[in-house]
């Protein structure tokens, strides 16, 4: 497929690196210098240098009319931009164009998009404010992405007192026989595996695990037996959009927690104020030393560092750690920054790049029945949602003799609308037409999981 994408930041570099290594032919539309040299050196697209919402260099690229164009991907930092990129391609007649949102407002509902022509309008910031939400309520996890209202996959570390420590995941299961949980991925030191249940669990090791929300605090008591504690206190650092929807989703949702966020703009400080109505607005410093320990770092049970830059989150995180908070998170932008997370003291290294650029990912390899809830980059790993078809060869077979690759599992199934209609399936489980599965896949059989399941990709 022919697709131009418009800004080659963060995240249209790493959209165009990894549609060009599907094999699509991906044209990068960027007015910076730098980073057009970036692409050029580094990707195998071709690159066209200029302003994206101009359509003389929207032609370079091919937005013309017969110009073979099936998809616009507009992720430039610029909503002006990545609109009218999209009403210019649609106009000379692209079939498909998607938009990065930057404004929340264009978000809040579909109108914007459809009004607009525009196919699919997304923005990461509440996606990743609620990722945040949940890692503050489940101190022990590392990661987390929720599914629905009852079921997700969160990343846990297997303390030494741990249960789960120096136990098969046979025995894990026979002991534990009210948890109903599926590890779907282990990584050990800087490696990883799927396992298979005779394989055994060691301290240190990081498990992705499948499983009931109502079950999570159990679940985090097995891996971190001391982890577990009521969150009281959090401090966010950073009064920006990241910020600012977690401290909403805070409020609303966890009534008895002492919310306190601190911002160096004053002006940003009182607007915030006067719509956090339960939380507390600072304006000061975030790397105070005197300011966190006055405001009750050492009794905080989350601490967010959400400013605009990423080595500054990365700082604070380490300072609140040391300061005594119980967890801290760091948001950021740059992927190579994830990797910091096993070598300094920070809880949780959050990527809000990450989460658009997984779903403007998996809009290009799953348009039709699936659709990609979550690719796990640092894994390598997706997983994908999707509906059984009437003439899927899975249809009846237990799990257990279902002819999924090495690589690949169920983690969940939805069937219709009755009580009990979703499940963690089990070895003896089988499918129906029309269920609806989150299929666990390494990027590498993907494509061949979707084939056993009789679901067509394209």
């Amino acid at each position: 497929m022919r697709i131009v994408i418009v800004g080659a930041g963060e995240v249209g570099f790493n959209v165009a690196r990894s549609l060009s290594q599907d094999g699509h032919d991906i044209v990068l539309v960027e007015e910076n210098p730098d980073r057009a040299s970036k692409a050029e050196n580094e990707l195998d697209v071709m690159v066209v240098r200029g302003n994206g919402a101009r359509p003389n260099v929207l032609e370079k690229a091919g937005i013309a009319p017969g110009g073979g164009v099936e998809l616009l991907i507009a992720c430039s930092s610029r909503d002006e931009v990545n609109i009218l990129a999209c009403w210019i391609a649609k106009k000379m007649g692209v079939r498909r164009v998607i938009s990065r949102a930057v404004g929340l407002e264009f978000t809040d509902t579909d109108a914007w998009s459809r009004d607009l022509g525009i196919d699919m309008m997304v923005s990461p910031e509440r996606s990743v404010a609620r990722e945040i939400e949940n890692l503050l309520e489940t101190q022990g996890a590392v990661y987390s992405s929720e599914f629905n209202e009852k079921a997700g996959i969160y990343a846990f570390r297997v303390e030494e007192d741990s249960p789960a420590s120096e136990v098969s995941l046979f025995d894990l299961r026979r002991k534990n026989p009210e948890l109903v949980t599926i590890i779907v991925y282990v990584r050990r030191g800087d490696n990883g595996f799927i396992p298979r249940a005779a394989d055994t669990l060691l301290a240190g090791d990081l498990c992705y695990s499948f499983c009931y929300l109502d079950q999570i605090q159990e679940i985090a008591d097995l891996y971190q037996p001391h982890r577990s504690q009521k969150l009281r206190r959090v401090m966010l650092v950073g009064a920006g959009k990241v910020g600012f929807q977690t401290a909403m989703l805070l409020q609303k949702h966890l009534k008895g927690v002492d919310v306190r966020m601190i911002d160096i703009d004053r002006e940003k400080c009182r607007r915030v104020a006067s719509e956090l109505t339960r939380a507390m607005v600072l304006w000061g410093d975030g790397a105070d030393e005197e300011l966190l320990k006055n405001e009750g770092i050492a009794n905080a049970g989350g601490f967010v560092a959400a400013t605009d830059s990423d080595e500054v989150n990365l700082v604070l995180a380490v300072l609140a750690k040391s300061l005594g908070a119980k967890k801290s998170i760091a948001v950021i932008r740059r992927k190579n920054y994830m990797k910091l997370s096993e070598h300094i003291p920070v809880d949780a290294i959050v990527n809000r790049n990450e989460a658009l650029s997984s779903v403007l990912i998996s809009a290009v390899r799953y348009p039709g029945h699936a659709s990609t809830l979550a690719l796990l980059d640092q894994i390598g790993a997706e997983t994908i949602q999707v509906t059984i078809p009437e003439d899927s060869p899975a249809i009846g077979v237990e799990l257990k003799d279902l002819s999924l690759p090495s690589g690949a599992l169920l983690g969940l199934v939805m069937r219709g609308k009755r009580e009990g209609s979703i499940f963690i399936p089990t070895g003896r489980s089988s499918l129906l037409a029309g269920d609806k599965v989150i299929l666990f896949a390494t990027v590498e059989v993907s494509s061949a999981s979707l084939m056993a399941l009789g679901v067509r990709s394209d």
